[in-house]
């Protein structure tokens, strides 16, 4: 049967030296950590006397959100090439290109955002005015409203619309795999005399279900609630909205280890089976 899970762990499995998914992911992992590690200077960068200080914090962590934002799109782009469109996906100096889009492109945005601080300042503290007590907490972060929407709206709109694109393909893709498998197995299991029970059905239905929701979390589009956090539903939203970009971390450090594990065991059993059985060694006793 063919292991979906670990198809989205081995592509080109033509050549072992090409397998990239779990640069990608690591890549992705330390864009997150990036963004969460300078998340918790804000509130200090902006009690130093230094303007500069909290200009360049407020700077990296926008740098540091851009690159998760692109990552996430680097790992749908690498899904579509690995999943659905199959053939002729080999490319020269592939990873090297997605290292440059994804910690480049952001890149340019920040420094064109600081070079320009001349005419504009966009980087430096900001208050924040907390709606439930009236208080106000300074962070660095972007000065400028009209700045901070109308390019991060606009670049992780763009991101959200092209992932949750892919997403949706693959799940078709996925599903037309699964029913392929399962009619297979139930013709063999039919020729056997058994039939999968509900437990062995409801296991493959887990396992479906959680590779999805890794699969969401590798692209990001959990952080598509943004989206929904306004008006009455805002506080429900906005919590589950902060747990699931919180954890997203953690997720796809269990997803690298299950792939890595996966992998392994795949390995072995390929060694296994292409290793030749002398029936010489086999002695009775």
């Amino acid at each position: 049967s063919v292991d979906f899970h670990l198809c989205l762990n081995l592509p080109f499995r033509r050549n072992n030296k090409l397998d990239y998914s779990i640069t990608i992911h690591v890549s992705l992992s330390g864009a997150l950590f990036l963004l969460n590690s300078t998340f918790l200077l804000t509130e200090w960068g902006a009690r130093v006397s230094l303007g500069w200080v909290c200009e360049c914090v407020a700077a990296f962590m926008h740098y540091s959100l851009l690159c998760c934002f692109t990552w996430m799109a680097i790992e749908a782009l690498h899904l579509y090439l690995l999943l659905i469109r199959v053939f002729n996906t080999y490319y020269k100096h592939y990873l090297l290109k997605l290292s440059l889009a994804g910690w480049g492109i952001p890149g340019v945005i920040v420094a064109t955002s600081l070079g320009v601080k001349d005419f504009k300042q966009f980087y430096g503290v900001t208050q924040l005015i907390m709606s439930d007590t009236n208080t106000t907490n300074e962070i660095c972060w972007i000065t400028d409203d009209s700045f901070f929407y109308s390019l991060n709206l606009v670049y992780f709109t763009l991101i959200f619309v092209f992932n949750f694109g892919i997403l949706m393909a693959v799940a078709s893709s996925f599903c037309k795999m699964k029913q392929a498998i399962k009619s297979n197995s139930m013709l063999r299991a039919k020729a056997k005399g058994k039939l999968m029970g509900v437990p062995q059905r409801f296991s493959a239905s887990c396992k479906s279900g959680l590779t999805l929701l890794g699969l969401t979390c590798l692209m990001g589009t959990s952080w598509g609630l943004a989206f929904l956090g306004s008006g009455y539903v805002n506080y429900p939203i906005l919590y589950l909205f902060c747990i699931l970009n919180s954890l997203q971390g953690f997720f796809i450090f269990l997803w690298i280890c299950l792939s890595a594990k996966k992998q392994k065991k795949r390995q072995m059993e390929e060694k296994l089976s292409s290793s030749p059985v002398r029936t010489s060694d086999v002695k009775s006793e």
